[in-house]
């Protein structure tokens, strides 16, 4: 949880504290922690071919995937210490 106000509802605030689920007290602003969402491109490109059916869906996911050059994958993970030290 990224204290983002959609992820700070009372209901679920209520559940995280009935649970004792520990939450981390930092900014919604912080840098994202999660590189698959820096590929923002693949969901935009499977939106393009505009699948009518789940099975067209996974197919268009599959392929789109597949076009992801390596060189996007080891930026986002060489750049993944860099959000890290944002953190400390």
């Amino acid at each position: 949880m990224d204290n983002d106000p959609k992820h700070t509802a009372k209901l679920v605030t209520k559940w995280l504290k009935d649970n004792k689920v520990n939450v981390l007290e930092r900014p919604s602003q912080r840098p994202d922690l999660d590189p698959i969402e820096n590929l923002s491109e693949l969901k935009r490109h499977v939106r393009a071919r505009r699948p009518t059916n789940l099975t067209q869906l996974l197919q268009f996911c599959q392929e789109e995937w597949a076009k992801i050059p390596l060189n996007c994958c080891v930026k986002l993970v060489e750049g993944y210490p860099k959000c890290l030290h944002h953190l400390v």
